[in-house]
């Protein structure tokens, strides 16, 4: 692979940030897939975990996730990623995760205290990605694995690390396919754990590593409500990344699902294979204190990144492992995603924009 990102670029209304092609050479680089309301508040405007749970029948148990662990995989460090994580459980009367009660635990790509350099954006990326984990499985232990830098070498390594040591892995990063990538779909193997991974945020072609075969890839919808606040309905966003990949074959379970011929990926890996919110103007709230543009609080953040961690929570509520035969198998109760265009419609079914769609309910 020869492709080169640059490190953010993630912004809604705010230009994007400088890349950092110079930092690279021959390796591949990712970027976060965040997507953030550009003004910072004292208190949460986004949506909480309480109106995301409601949305989707999700567990209120605050045990949800005990016993399991779930690795968040991204680059760079968040200094303030602890603290952070507190403010934001205080604010919606979570338990606490911290070092100290053994919930939480940050380390380097290799399982070291010796962190990286900060970046801003990635440390918006892992707040989101840490707080929501948390939010949705609230019983589990949540560890971190910050790599060197975004690209692909250290992110590889960040990835056996963190599956050596999780159950469930959530990376809301990616890239353009290239036709290497297939070299690097290894590192998302690993007996008894699941891998889920951002779509993107551009809409269609699709992304590696969401197009590997060894993964989940999780696109992203809208979510709706009333003027009272009621949930109403969930469509397709139009920014979600999907499609089919240039590379990837498709899983066996994908292929023999009923409503992959629809799509005409051929033989080739169909992507989103599910969903869940990541509109920014259904945004969900993170609580950050490492200037991010210029500013720290409470943003407004959506995104792929937003659903991926959230998947891999609810995947740890379940206990299972969340693996492609058990995505288009009958575990999972979905709500199909019929409305709404990224590129690609929203049909019954299975599509290039939701995939089967979002899970719904409490049990598994």
């Amino acid at each position: 692979m020869k492709r080169l990102l640059g490190i953010v670029s993630a912004c809604l209304l705010l230009a994007a940030m400088p890349a950092s092609a110079s930092a690279a050479s021959a390796d591949d680089w990712a970027q976060p897939t965040f997507r953030v309301r550009p003004q910072v508040t004292t208190a949460p405007t986004g949506l909480s975990p309480a109106i995301i749970k409601a949305a989707y029948g999700f567990s209120t148990s605050m045990s949800a996730g005990s016993g399991e662990t779930i690795a968040i995989v991204d680059a760079y460090d968040d200094p303030t990623a602890e603290s952070d994580l507190g403010v934001f459980s205080t604010q919606f009367g979570l338990p606490a995760c911290t070092t100290a009660n053994g919930c939480f635990k940050k380390v380097s790509q290799t399982g070291s205290s010796k962190y990286p350099r900060t970046n801003s954006g990635w440390a918006l990326e892992i707040s989101l990605d840490v707080q929501w984990a948390h939010a949705v499985a609230p019983g589990a232990q949540i560890l971190l694995v910050e790599a060197s830098s975004a690209s692909t070498t250290n992110l590889m390594t960040a990835e056996d690390y963190a599956s050596g040591h999780a159950q469930y892995v959530s990376n809301s990063w990616g890239g353009n396919e290239s036709a290497g990538e297939v070299s690097s779909d290894s590192h998302f193997v690993h007996s008894g754990v699941s891998f889920f991974v951002s779509s993107g945020d551009s809409g269609l072609p699709a992304q590696w590593p969401s197009s590997s075969p060894n993964v989940i890839s999780v696109g992203g919808t809208t979510l709706h409500f009333d003027s009272s606040g009621n949930f109403t309905s969930e469509t397709g966003w139009a920014s979600g990344g999907g499609g089919c990949s240039a590379y990837e074959t498709a899983t066996a379970a994908q292929a023999a699902f009923s409503g992959y011929a629809q799509v005409s990926c051929g033989t080739k890996r169909a992507t989103p294979d599910v969903s869940l919110d990541a509109d920014p103007a259904s945004g969900v709230s993170v609580y950050d204190s490492t200037r991010y543009s210029g500013q720290a609080g409470w943003w407004v953040v959506g995104g792929t990144s937003a659903s991926s961690p959230m998947w891999a929570a609810r995947s740890a509520d379940a206990g299972a492992v969340v693996n492609s035969a058990y995505v288009y198998g009958s575990a999972i109760t979905y709500r199909d995603i019929t409305s709404g265009n990224n590129g690609a419609s929203c049909l019954v079914g299975f599509d290039l924009c939701s995939g089967r769609g979002s899970w719904t309910g409490a049990t598994p």
